[in-house]
């Protein structure tokens, strides 16, 4: 007889984005070690118009071993370079968060420190002129190249893609059933989740269960009951309207993010459509003026009526609970102002099958650690959204008023504190977003260092000044090759 174990009974309830990405990543890289069931109503829609993504998604693509341009065909997806902000500092103000890295930094100190030198000298061009990204998606200009030239992420349809990794989860062994969850039945000794029961009578138990069921967290909540962690206090917006249009030109290589009164919209570029929606406070704009203000914003006609979603700011106390891990819309919610939420979703189930609980044994500090490493992405991530609130010279509206007005969490007030005192930033071990992007953000809400780190004057002025001009030209000539967007996306994917 074989000593083997039976594989661990995964079930996860609810599909989207959210189900297929841990269910296609836990077939692919623990194979028969799994027996992974997915269970998801076709009566349950998704808003699913259109995501922005962060590079990180590319590494985890090359994880689970998908094809880009199969994928990019599947999903309309288009490429992406960074996030234009505009009348985010003050209306009419427009700066650029590039991917990669910003001009040449030295162990001692980063770019920062000689830009601002060199603009105190009276030369330089702007900080984020010195980005690869933010020259190409200035000209509009994209290719991918073995030499790696350019960061990038995606543009994608997020119905599509989750209909693509379907159709790479199912054949590889995912056992899909449709039907709608009426109860979550929980061992009665221990407390952990032992089955769900369907409409139509089914009972499909497990010994790890994954929470995808979107706001209504039905097992994370609804049945476990793990608390929530409010952060409306920071993030006053609590809803959103979404909706395709046609589009009326070809795809820039960037997602913009548009400031109003009350909020902000996004228009996210795919190959035939365009993804728009409206992020807005309801208790600073009612739900007809919003959709007036994103119907009126938009390009080209509209392919459906805008579809509301209502959300509250905030993250449950505990990822993990008992056998149940929560990912996407049930774990929390972050606006995805800097295109986040697929990334919390990757890096989730990265995580979890690092340290999966298999059958058998004490899973308390896998828990813990998973757990850990989730409250701090999270915080970490808000605190960079509420920057782009909080730093602004906008007075225009109670709106941003009171967004100027706000005590901020102490984590993000340091940092804040070291830029302004000594233009200093970090980005530490488990933290997303790098020195380059926090500073990008920082100075386009038009936070302004008192000093910054002396060695730099160590270099001449006329040294300074070659050095600018220098890594303007490598960076002229890196881009001036680089096809436009549009015509680069045709030849890599011809569906385009």
């Amino acid at each position: 007889m074989s000593d083997t174990p039976p594989p661990t009974r995964v079930v996860i309830a609810g599909g989207g984005t959210a189900g297929w990405l841990a269910a296609t990543a836990l077939v692919r890289q623990l194979g028969p070690l799994v027996d992974v069931t997915l269970v998801e109503s076709d009566e349950i829609g998704t808003v699913g118009v259109g995501e922005s993504t962060i590079p990180t998604a590319r590494s985890f693509h090359a994880f689970l071993g998908v094809d880009e341009a199969a994928f990019m065909s599947a999903t309309q997806a288009t490429f992406k370079l960074g996030i234009a902000f505009e009348n985010w500092h003050d209306v009419g103000a427009r700066y650029f968060h590039p991917f990669g890295t910003v001009g040449r930094s030295i162990p001692i100190a980063d770019f920062q420190h000689f830009w601002l030198e060199a603009r105190a000298q009276g030369f330089g061009r702007d900080y984020t002129d010195y980005s690869r990204e933010a020259r190409a998606a200035a000209a509009g200009r994209f290719a991918r190249d073995a030499n790696e030239t350019l960061a990038y992420a995606y543009h994608l349809d997020a119905t599509a893609y989750a209909k693509f990794l379907r159709a790479i989860a199912e054949p590889a062994g995912v056992h899909r059933v449709e039907g709608r969850i009426i109860r979550v039945e929980r061992d009665g000794e221990g407390g952990d989740i032992a089955a769900l029961h369907l409409e139509r009578g089914e009972r499909i138990a497990g010994d790890l269960f994954i929470d995808c069921t979107g706001f209504r967290a039905l097992l994370i909540e609804g049945a476990l009951d793990t608390g929530f962690e409010d952060w409306s206090h920071w993030l006053a917006c609590d809803r959103a309207l979404a909706v395709q249009t046609e589009a009326v030109r070809e795809p820039v290589p960037y997602t913009r993010a548009i400031a109003h009164r009350a909020g902000w919209r996004w228009q996210i570029p795919l190959q035939t459509r365009v993804g728009n929606g409206l992020v807005y406070a309801g208790d600073h704009i009612s739900d007809d003026e919003a959709t007036a203000t994103l119907l009126g914003a938009v390009e080209g006609r509209p392919l459906f009526d805008p579809r509301p979603l209502r959300f509250r700011a905030g993250v449950r106390r505990r990822a993990w609970n008992r056998n149940c891990v929560a990912l996407g819309l049930a774990a929390g919610f972050i606006e995805p102002l800097e295109s986040t939420s697929i990334h919390l979703v990757m890096i989730a189930v990265m995580r979890l099958i690092q340290s999966f609980p298999f059958r058998g044994g004490d899973t308390g500090a896998l828990a813990a650690r998973f757990n850990a490493q989730s409250a701090h992405e999270w915080a970490h991530i808000r605190d960079f959204i509420i920057l782009h609130y909080a730093q602004t010279e906008r007075a225009d509206s109670p709106f941003w008023k009171r967004c100027a007005d706000m005590p901020l969490p102490d984590s993000l007030k340091e940092r804040i504190a070291l830029f302004v005192e000594s233009a200093g930033a970090w980005q530490g071990q488990d933290d997303l977003f790098r020195i380059d992007s926090w500073v990008s953000v920082m100075l386009g809400q038009g936070l302004v260092p008192r000093a910054h780190h002396q060695i730099v004057r160590m270099l001449s002025p006329q040294a300074l000044q070659e050095s600018l001009a220098g890594l303007d030209r490598q960076i002229d000539e890196a881009i001036t090759p680089i096809p436009p967007h549009a015509a680069f996306l045709r030849r890599y994917c011809p569906a385009a």
